[in-house]
């Protein structure tokens, strides 16, 4: 669906297209629909179904997901009949110690203090909209919450880490028995949950919410 198309009988909003600066009107899209330039054929915007709730839910998802990969063991390893196993917090404390302070502090703030600063500005913007409440209603507050998380996301590198500690845990694997534990599985599905609420998520609800009055 192309943002020309609108009906000119509907209420629609004028849009600049972020490629050619073409502007013109977004028309209503259905669940499942998107928008595109009329002019370069660029995306403008979608209308994800059920956004908000499935967002939600991805998210709290997430937020469960992410206690259980700071409290179980992340890995296992069985060496010589001897088995340890650590948490994330643990191997941050073991770097620590053994006088790795940079790569300690870079693990914490990328893989335990920024994602839980994503989830807890997300939850922050989420709610009162679900409760019926939008930015544009309580002022500036949300709307900077909602630059904080855009501008947060890029240094939550759980990704990064967990690829990095698997190179690490392949070389390992030679030396010892490898068991990946609870909190690994629980990370890796913490990504894909916070992965699948930012493509959920139909960030136009903000402010459109008043004209239709549900922000569902």
């Amino acid at each position: 669906m192309h943002a020309s198309d609108a009906s000119p009988t509907l209420p629609a909003e004028l849009i600049a297209c972020h490629e050619c600066d073409l502007l013109q009107t977004e028309p209503r899209l259905a669940p499942g629909e998107t928008a595109r330039c009329a002019r370069c054929d660029a995306f403008l915007a979608r209308n994800p179904p059920d956004s908000l709730d499935r967002t939600l839910a991805l998210t709290l998802t997430a937020a469960v997901l992410y206690v259980i990969a700071n409290v179980y063991p992340l890995v296992g390893l069985d060496m010589q009949g001897r088995f340890v196993e650590v948490t994330l917090i643990e191997a941050v404390r073991a770097l620590w110690r053994d006088g790795m302070t940079p790569v300690a502090a870079l693990v914490f703030v990328t893989a335990v203090l920024f994602p839980l600063l994503e989830l807890l500005m997300i939850l922050r913007v989420l709610l009162p909209l679900r409760f019926g409440r939008t930015a544009a209603a309580q002022g500036t507050r949300e709307n900077r919450f909602f630059r904080l998380v855009r501008a947060v996301k890029p240094w939550g590198m759980v990704e990064v880490f967990l690829l990095g500690m698997l190179v690490s845990l392949v070389k390992l694997s030679h030396l010892a028995t490898v068991i990946l534990g609870t909190a690994f599985w629980a990370t890796a599905g913490l990504i894909l949950a916070l992965t699948f609420a930012s493509r959920a998520f139909d960030t136009r609800l903000m402010w459109r919410a008043p004209e239709t009055g549900d922000a569902r």
